[in-house]
């Protein structure tokens, strides 16, 4: 079984595409989980697919703007977006997916319509676990699961935790259906109170690594068991204000790029006999 690793382009937005994906390669990454706003220039996409060529690396395309709050305007520009990202080669892509207040049935029609992408591309599209996003919690979450079959998730259980206020752990069942469901990570460390520790290498945070280690094992177990070629992992710890500031001097806490370096480098150790 394979893992590969994407780069956040997140945090790194005002480096060139060639500097940035030189460091990516550099740094042992497979590729770059690229956050595309709706509204971009098309040259920027072609300037980045270029650069992943260049450097042999894989792209995931991560929706994440879609805030219409009026459902009819929203569809149409989530499917906007689907289309605008088409023409590009794509391993999977990562959706940040409808709005938290719209209704089971409004939520159920963007999926469906990412599934019209995948039936039209062959790329699958993921739903990532996020705050604001339908799948902003773990029993909610579970919910969508069990009444849509067919539906596959990013896991970010750093939101969950979040928005829980606790390591879930009185929600095994809701945990147990999303790693069953689960067909990429986003490997970054929440904690009750946050969406992201301020550092993963530092041992007060062990307790929040280690649960989340402990879910990823789980998915890297099914994974095996299932026999598959391959396991993506985005370790994608943010810059502000997922990355607290120190008041008045403004200086990030940590380092947002050698935090997940970090966590691809302990996860390629952890999995690397697998």
């Amino acid at each position: 079984m394979k893992f590969k690793f994407f780069c956040p382009r997140w945090g790194n937005e005002h480096v060139s595409w060639d500097s940035f994906c030189q460091r990516v390669q550099d740094e042992g990454y497979d590729g770059v989980e690229y956050g595309i706003p709706n509204e971009v220039d098309v040259k920027e996409l072609d300037e980045a697919w270029t650069n992943f060529d260049k450097f042999g690396l894989d792209a995931i395309p991560q929706h994440y703007g879609t805030y219409d709050s009026d459902f009819s305007k929203h569809y149409e520009n989530y499917g906007g977006w689907l289309d605008m990202v088409k023409p590009y080669k794509a391993l999977k892509i990562d959706s940040q997916t409808g709005k938290d207040y719209f209704s089971f049935e409004q939520n159920k029609k963007l999926v469906e319509r990412a599934a019209e992408h995948t039936n039209a591309t062959g790329v699958e599209v993921y739903h990532e676990t996020h705050r604001n996003k339908f799948t902003f919690a773990a029993h909610i979450t579970f919910d969508y699961l069990q009444r849509i079959p067919e539906l596959r998730i990013t896991l970010d259980a750093s939101h969950w935790v979040n928005v829980a206020e606790s390591f879930l752990e009185d929600q095994q069942a809701a945990l147990e259906l999303a790693i069953a469901r689960t067909e990429h990570i986003h490997a970054r460390v929440g904690y009750p109170e946050g969406p992201q520790v301020p550092d993963p290498a530092a041992p007060e945070w062990n307790e929040a690594l280690q649960h989340h280690l402990g879910w990823w094992d789980k998915i890297v177990e099914r994974k095996q068991s299932e026999n598959a070629e391959l396991v993506t992992i985005t370790p994608e710890f943010g810059p502000y204000p997922y990355m607290v500031h120190l008041p008045y001097s403004q200086k990030p806490i940590s380092d947002q790029w050698a935090n997940n370096v970090y966590m691809m480098k302990l996860l390629k150790e952890r999995y690397s006999k697998l």
